[in-house]
This record gives C-alpha cells, sequence and structure tokens, in this order.
C-alpha cells in the first residue's frame, strides 16, 4: 500500500526541509527548465496562440456557467451508449462505487490509467483496504508506486528522481508486484523503459478491470477522450473486460468541436509537442470491441463549492497542462511534496484549499505558497488568473483567523492612524526626515526580524507623497518639505 499525502506539515514546514536537499533541487530544475523551454519554442510556432488560449477559457467558462445541463446531457448520452452512470458527492463515495464495481467482477488486481481524480480521492488506498491491488501503468506513476513514494508533479509525476534512483527502484522493487527487472539492469532510459515494457505486459494480458480518468468528456455525445504519450492507456482502455472511468464534473466541454481547441493547447502546454501521441476517445460500449461493460463515475468532491466562488471557480478551468509548475519559482525549489496535495505547484496552492476547504493548517498555508511573480498566469493555456486567486483565498484565510498577535497590533495601530489624517502627515513627514537612520534589517527578535532576513527593508521616500503633492500644487504646506529633499521628484 502506497503512501498518502494525509498527515503532511503545511506548506512552510515541508518546504523548509525541502529546499535543503540539493539532489532535489537538482533534478527539478534539470528537469523544468528544460520543459519550459520546449513549451515555448512549441507556443511560439503558432501565431494564433493567444486566440486559442481565449478560446479555451471562454469555452471552459461557459460550460462551467451552464454546468448543470452539460452534465446531464451527458448523463443521456453515456446511457444510450450502453454506459452507466454514477454520481459521486465525495471521495468516500467515489471509492464505495468503485470498489463495489471491482469487488462484483471478483477482481483482486485492476489495472490503471494515469489519473488525477484517482490521486485525489485516494483510490488505490481504498482498494488495498478491500484487498485489491491497483497497478499503475504510466512510467512515471510506476517510478512512484514501486518506490513507495508520492507523485509530485501533475504530468511527470517522478520528476524528483534522476536515472540511477529509477534503476535502483526497479532493480529492488519490481519482483514484489510482479516479473522483476533483468539482471544487470543499467540506469539507460532504453533499458529501463524495456524493463518496464515487460512487466506491464503480463499486467495488461490477465487484467479484467481498468480504472482510468479523462481529459475531456463530450456532452453531446457521451464521449470521453484520453491524451497520453507511452500507449499504457490505450491498453486499459481497450483490453479488459470492464472500465470504470472517474471524472472531475469540471471535465466536461459541450461538443466535439470544442476538442479542437484543446488538442491543440494542452499536448504543447504539456509535453511540449504539437500534436499529442496517443489520443484515445471512447463512447459507451461496443460488440466485439474494447470493454463489454463501461461505468463513468462523476466525482464531485468540492468542485460545486468551488463553482460558487466567483473568483475562485476559474481554477476548475484547469486542463491539467502542468504549465504553470514549470515556470514556478517555488515549485522549482520545494518540489510538490510540500504542497501536501496530489495537485502540487500553483495550480494546487488554489485547487486545493477549495477543493478540501480552508479548515486545517495545511490547506490554509497553500495560498502564500507563491510570489505572486505571475509567471503561472502567462503560460496558463486557459488564462487562469493564479495570483487574483491566491490572493483572494489569502482574504478568505486572514478572514477565518485572528493572525499573530504581532500582526494584530500593527493592523490596530495603522487602523487608528489612517483613521487620523493630521496625524497621518504628521507620521509621515517624521519619517522622511529620519530615513537615514533606518536600519536595513529590523534589529528585535521576533516574526518582523525573521521577516526582514531575507529581504531588505524598503527605502523610504525622501518625502511623503503628500508634501509633494502639495509643493506641486503651491498650496498651503509646501514649506515642510524636508530640507535634504531634491527639488524635484519627478
Amino acid at each position: 500500500m502506497s503512501r498518502t499525502y494525509l498527515g503532511m506539515p503545511p506548506f512552510p514546514r515541508a518546504a523548509a526541509v525541502a529546499t535543503q536537499d540539493a539532489r532535489l533541487r537538482a533534478n527539478l530544475t534539470r528537469a523544468t527548465h528544460s520543459i519550459r523551454d520546449k513549451r515555448a519554442a512549441a507556443v511560439a510556432e503558432l501565431d494564433d496562440w493567444a486566440q486559442l488560449r481565449e478560446a479555451g477559457k471562454q469555452i471552459k467558462d461557459r460550460t462551467l456557467r451552464h454546468l448543470d445541463h452539460y452534465l446531464l446531457q451527458a448523463e443521456r448520452a453515456v446511457t444510450a451508449a450502453g454506459g452507466v452512470v454514477h454520481w459521486a458527492a465525495d471521495a468516500a463515495e467515489a471509492n464505495r462505487i468503485i470498489t463495489g464495481l471491482v469487488k462484483a467482477k471478483g477482481a483482486r488486481e485492476v489495472v490503471k490509467v494515469k489519473s488525477m481524480a484517482t490521486q485525489e480521492i485516494g483510490l488505490n488506498q481504498a482498494l488495498a483496504a478491500e484487498g485489491i491491488t491497483a497497478c499503475e501503468t504510466d512510467l512515471a506513476e510506476l517510478i512512484v508506486q514501486l518506490g513507495d513514494d508520492l507523485p509530485s508533479h501533475i504530468l511527470v509525476p517522478a520528476i524528483h528522481r534522476n536515472r540511477e534512483e529509477i534503476r535502483q527502484i526497479f532493480a529492488t522493487s519490481m519482483g514484489d508486484w510482479g516479473k522483476p527487472a533483468p539482471d544487470g539492469l543499467s540506469d539507460d532510459p532504453a533499458d529501463l523503459t524495456e524493463a518496464a515494457r515487460s512487466h506491464l505486459r503480463e499486467k495488461f494480458l490477465n487484467a479484467t478491470v481498468a480504472v482510468s480518468g479523462a481529459n475531456f468528456l463530450v456532452a453531446e455525445t457521451g464521449t470521453l477522450v484520453v491524451v497520453e504519450s507511452e500507449g499504457n492507456g490505450r491498453m486499459c482502455l481497450t483490453l479488459p473486460e470492464t472500465l470504470i472511468s472517474v471524472v472531475g464534473i469540471e471535465k466536461v466541454v459541450p461538443t466535439a468541436r470544442d476538442l479542437e481547441v484543446f488538442l491543440q493547447t494542452l499536448p504543447r502546454s504539456s509535453t511540449a509537442e504539437r500534436m499529442n501521441p496517443y489520443t484515445s476517445t471512447w463512447t459507451g460500449i461496443t460488440a466485439d470491441d474494447g470493454p463489454s461493460e463501461f461505468h463513468l463515475v462523476l466525482l464531485d468532491n468540492g468542485r460545486a463549492d468551488t463553482l460558487a466562488d466567483e473568483v475562485g471557480r476559474q481554477a476548475l478551468r484547469c486542463i491539467r497542462c502542468s504549465a504553470c509548475l514549470n515556470v514556478c519559482p517555488v515549485y522549482e525549489r520545494a518540489g510538490g511534496h510540500a504542497y501536501g496535495s496530489p495537485y502540487p505547484g500553483p495550480i494546487g496552492a488554489i485547487l486545493t484549499p477549495q477543493l478540501r476547504g480552508l479548515h486545517n493548517e495545511v490547506d490554509a498555508s497553500l495560498p502564500y505558497a507563491s510570489s505572486l511573480c505571475g509567471a503561472c498566469y502567462e503560460v496558463c493555456p486557459v488564462a487562469i488568473d493564479i495570483p487574483e486567486v491566491l490572493v483572494h483565498l489569502r482574504e478568505r484565510v486572514a478572514e477565518q483567523g485572528r493572525g499573530h498577535r504581532v500582526e494584530r497590533a500593527v493592523v490596530k495601530a495603522a487602523s487608528r492612524l489612517l483613521d487620523r489624517p493630521d496625524l497621518y502627515a504628521a507620521v509621515a513627514r517624521a519619517a522622511a526626515r529620519t530615513r537615514r537612520l533606518l536600519p536595513r534589517r529590523l534589529p528585535f527578535p521576533g516574526p518582523a526580524r525573521a521577516w526582514s532576513q531575507s529581504r531588505d527593508l524598503p527605502t523610504m521616500a525622501p518625502r511623503s507623497f503628500r508634501d509633494w503633492w502639495t509643493a506641486e500644487r503651491g498650496g498651503p504646506g509646501a514649506d515642510e518639505v524636508a530640507p535634504d529633499s531634491p527639488e524635484d521628484t519627478r
């Protein structure tokens, strides 16, 4: 049974530990810089990238505004095509449905397509509790599973591992899950891939039940879409007798034509490819072709609550490309595990707190896991304004908590000062006159000193804006300008 994110520390404590791991930082820096550079080149090839980005945003927003309509349309289409639709309000209900379906088929092992939704609900752990083994078939997910590890990236879950670490994991653990790695396995990527292929082929041929997610669900036809780079997904979607797909309710798009936009923006934003190597679609069941039984589990798990937030709902546009992770300076240094969620990086910092709520220390810390540099917004293929949502969530955190005693005292003093214009003007003038005496670091102990250890205090302006304005207008108070101020600061 693999590890879970439950019980992990809040982001500040987890990041403090992760940033001290030199090998982790080296692995992350090398991988994220490579991916981001390739992505930039792939995007630059399209003259209409800005229009595609805006189109994706509009399609997602229109769908979210009418989500109830499109979900019911999708349910009717899936049912008409021979599938069975299940509605899951939360993770517990989704896990009950899925484990019940697997047990009804008498299966003790299932193969899985890489799926963020199943990570979100902890499906592997729920199946293990019922004596059912879930076998990951995505190469990176397989590495994570065999290493009793946790994913740290949306697109490349094992991004924190290098080739030698992967070789060691395969050599020591692969035999515990099935066919062992060959003797003398090297860390050459081709050899590692061949070992994984040989191990997984046995799983594919013996599996009777497969579990998948989906990148998109087309409402008008009930068609589900998975994009991938390895072909393992297609093996899971075609060989087993029963297929169970777990899909967040925000993954629906109205028509097949809408896919045209996302099938251009998703591969370029994620793997820097012009088109995806494997794009698999399935609609219900078809006689003598693929699974004979299909179940669709539509997952809410906090999405309806997120939809109710006019600012925060834009997080539901996310198409899981991971472009924001690859440009984020915080993620590059702290890694994905520090976020305590299957959704790391900037998108995880706004999605996880909304799906799980801001009720615990871990989730309340995530909106602060950002420098607000805005790089994430610039690369997002559906124009999610992540900095805006981060600030919005910080406000919600502040509203539900009292804050540090020093912070409360400062805010209280500032409120009194700002309520008295004359006093504020006097303090501003005094601060301008004493600016040369101000230290670059705060000398007294406490949270403020810790803050200033990694930052220079702002330089005090030669004179206050009030005095500058008065001097420019030539009104009363012009003679109160600080004596060492320049005559003209324009």
